[in-house]
């Protein structure tokens, strides 16, 4: 039953809307000032205020905008003996959802009552949407490594230090990145997040920067760049070491400077950002070789954060594992499975190439495939069926028929395309980030592919 509050310094106003609404069944609370009116709105939990303008202790403005203080999402109906267009449109300003005449008009009152209180509910409802969809994992673990990531993430978060986060693929880069985000005075900001590996080289400037109309052929409007959407919050750089040499010196001026330039603009744009990036490369081994500025990684690298591979933090994943039972099954809507410790022991022999979101994906095709209780066996069976048998010791167990082959050449090209074939599988046949994975160019992958006939769901 929503609980509505009526303010209202004339009695008779107060008894006609309380019996109104009382009859449509909402439980109705009144009080003849506006000072008592804001004690009662600080102390309970109403779902809507019907506030006259005119009172004699405090006027109906200045509790519309105290009790909007109070209560931000509260909806405020203001009425009025002496209404006005004029008072109407300050009322709206100042944050009232609708404004009525005195005497109201029975029907509209009841309309505008319930679109009040339609219109609360939604935004409730939004707000426990957006806490759902933008909740932070927790960073799981016991081992000293996370231990220390959790120690530097509380003492770094706070400041406006750029940090540099390395580690393999599907460590949980991105994830240290949101809690650096969450922890920080800019939390309630926006963090925006860019894959410069997912970007090709020719499109990383605008979506970085944004362009002006006309600046190239297919720019019909003008775009904003994730420089200026982070303006006030953070911008996490992934996979920084995949950018492109112009771009990295743009992006070293826009750190240096605090300003960026659209492609194809002239005007230089202030933005107040600060950057998180992360990679999966060595950098000082890229520095080396010529593919990134020294300056740049100095810019980015204030504070070093390195994620450990799951295989350098093993007990770790008996707690991984309960915790993706748990979250897995409680999205499918099951009762939790149980998994023996002898499952958790073959668990931990595999070989985990990938990491954190391997395991994850592990434990979901488990949950699918096995009975009540995950066992030894089901791990064996069901963990990984594309990558060769594991023994206990974790030494690989080959499988391969080498009768089947008459030379040395016919097998080289047999275990390259069972090789390709699980590092796409892996990626999900992302191309990119496959010849990345494998280090040989995107031409030569596809070659490759042509060659050994390979095809997406053979």
């Amino acid at each position: 039953m929503a609980k509505i509050l009526i303010i209202d310094d004339e009695r008779a106003i107060r008894s006609t809307l309380r019996e109104i609404l009382e009859y449509e069944d909402y439980a109705v609370e009144d009080v003849d000032n506006g000072i008592d009116g804001l004690e009662l709105i600080r102390k309970n939990d109403y779902d809507l205020v019907l506030c006259d303008i005119k009172m004699n202790r405090m006027d109906g403005m200045e509790v519309l905008t105290e009790g909007l203080n109070i209560k931000p999402d509260l909806p405020f109906i203001m009425i009025s003996g002496h209404g006005t267009v004029e008072t109407a449109i300050e009322a709206s300003k100042k944050g009232a959802f609708d404004f009525i005449s005195k005497p109201p008009d029975l029907n509209r009152l009841l309309i505008t009552v319930r679109n009040a209180l339609d219109r609360g509910s939604l935004v409730t409802e939004a707000k426990v949407l957006k806490r759902r969809v933008s909740k932070v994992r927790p960073i799981l673990g016991d081992s000293q490594a996370i231990l220390k990531i959790k120690e530097t993430i509380d003492r770094v978060a706070p400041t406006d230090a750029r940090v540099l986060v390395t580690g393999a693929n599907g460590s949980g880069k991105e994830l240290v990145a949101r809690w650096l985000h969450e922890k920080s005075n800019r939390s309630g900001a926006p963090l925006i997040e860019v894959n410069c590996a997912a970007i090709p080289s020719e499109l990383i400037e605008s979506e970085l920067f944004g362009h002006e109309k006309g600046s190239f052929t297919s720019a019909i409007k003008q775009r904003i760049g994730k420089f200026e959407s982070a303006n006030g919050g953070t911008l996490f750089l992934d996979e920084i070491g995949d950018m492109s040499s112009s771009t990295q010196a743009k992006v070293l001026r826009a750190l240096q400077e605090n300003k960026i330039t659209r492609v194809g603009g002239e005007k230089e744009i202030e933005v107040d950002v600060r950057v998180v990036a992360a990679t999966n490369k060595d950098l000082l081994k890229e520095i080396e070789a010529g593919n990134f500025r020294m300056d740049l990684y100095h810019r980015l690298s204030v504070i070093l954060i390195h994620v450990p591979p799951l295989t350098d933090r093993k007990d770790d994943i008996a707690l991984l594992t309960q915790s993706f039972l748990d979250e897995i099954c409680n999205d499918y809507g099951m009762p939790v499975k149980k998994i023996s410790e002898a499952a958790l022991e073959a668990l931990k022999a595999l070989p985990w190439t990938g990491n954190i979101r391997e395991l994850r994906n592990m434990v979901e095709r488990l949950i699918i495939l096995s009975d009540k209780t995950i066992t030894d066996s089901d791990v064996k069976a069901f963990a990984n069926p594309s990558s060769p048998a594991v023994t206990t010791s974790g030494n690989a167990s080959p499988q391969t028929d080498f009768d089947q082959f008459t030379n040395f050449q016919e097998y080289k090209d047999f275990a390259e395309r069972e090789y390709i074939k699980f590092k796409l599988e892996k990626n999900n046949w992302n191309v990119s980030k496959t010849a990345d994975d494998i280090d040989i160019q995107r031409s030569h992958l596809y070659s490759k592919i042509e060659k050994f006939g390979l095809k997406r769901g053979e």
